[in-house]
């Protein structure tokens, strides 16, 4: 049966169907999706079959909201400016748990780079990807196709260079020679903008500015390149499926074609990328600190 659309796919289903094959050969090619659109293929492997397209540009809500926008600037030399956006940021992470932050003082020339040095990784031949293709996660520098895909899930129509940057970072040999110096560059930028945010972030809490700095948050620093090649039927997969991330803070660059959406108030609702702003994204960890912070200042009234 050839699946048209999402409405088929449980229709598709049969017992010769073997799922755990399909993946294991496609992980043993070590090339990832953009091996699948190299080879020339029109209909894509099983495995990425997504049973429940939660987004799409059809389902996005009204336009007319989007995600707040901070800006960064003067913040370490104006006291005035910088109480004004720990005040942004604290009413954008109770009303959404994102926002966007711009003059973070990372150039746009090195964000754009950035994103042009991860798709130079993963536009090299497939011979030479191969040899980063990797699922031990004690790599510092690895490249793989879905975290997860072994979970019976359906996978993401993606592929991801990473690299450790704290606690203990990445040795710059072991990264490509065509986009060693970038990531090496960007890598520090961003972990000086996650120290700040943190920072941002405590004092919007009402804490000493290096509480969430002491209290472990930003020990763990790991990169993600992610990559979404072409797609020949992409109405049966996403690039990325509904999720929250399980980290304290994610710090996403966006390229300029969008596709990012998120989850307000029951409504997704589309980011468009703004070009030279990051998207700082809460996660599920230091909503939990959160949380227990508040479970413990309540115990401290009664």
């Amino acid at each position: 049966m050839v699946v048209e659309n999402s409405n088929q796919l449980k229709e598709s289903s049969d017992f010769t169907y073997d799922r755990e094959a399909e993946v294991k050969a496609f992980d043993d090619s070590k090339v990832g999706v953009k091996g699948l659109v190299d080879s020339g293929v029109s209909k894509i492997p099983r495995m990425f079959y997504t049973r429940k397209l939660e987004i799409s540009e059809s389902t996005a809500s009204d336009s007319k909201l989007s995600i707040p926008i901070v800006d960064l600037k003067d913040i370490h030399i104006n006291p005035a400016q910088r109480v004004e956006v720990i005040d942004q940021i604290r009413s954008a992470c109770h009303e959404w748990g994102f926002f966007q932050v711009i003059n973070h003082e990372i150039p746009i020339i090195v964000l754009d780079e950035m994103i042009d040095g991860i798709c130079r990784f993963h536009e090299q031949d497939a011979d030479v990807r191969k040899e980063f293709y990797t699922r031990d996660l004690k790599k510092k520098v690895s490249y793989y196709s879905n975290v997860r895909l072994f979970n019976g899930q359906g996978a993401n129509w993606r592929d991801t260079f990473g690299f450790a940057i704290a606690p203990d970072p990445f040795n710059p040999d072991e990264v490509p020679q065509i986009c060693r110096d970038i990531v090496i560059e960007y890598s520090q930028k961003i972990k000086n903008l996650g120290f700040t945010i943190f920072e941002l972030l405590s004092e919007a809490l009402g804490l000493n500015p290096s509480y969430l700095k002491e209290f472990g948050c930003a020990e763990g620093l790991f990169t993600l390149g992610h990559f979404y090649p072409t797609c020949p039927e992409p109405e049966l997969t996403m690039g990325s499926t509904a999720h929250t991330d399980s980290t304290f803070m994610t710090l996403l660059l966006q390229d300029q074609l969008g596709g990012l959406q998120v989850l307000h108030e029951d409504k997704w609702v589309n980011v468009p990328p703004v070009h030279g702003a990051l998207v700082v994204n809460i996660g599920d960890l230091l909503q939990v600190n959160i949380l227990t912070l508040n479970i413990r200042q309540l115990n401290l009234l009664l």
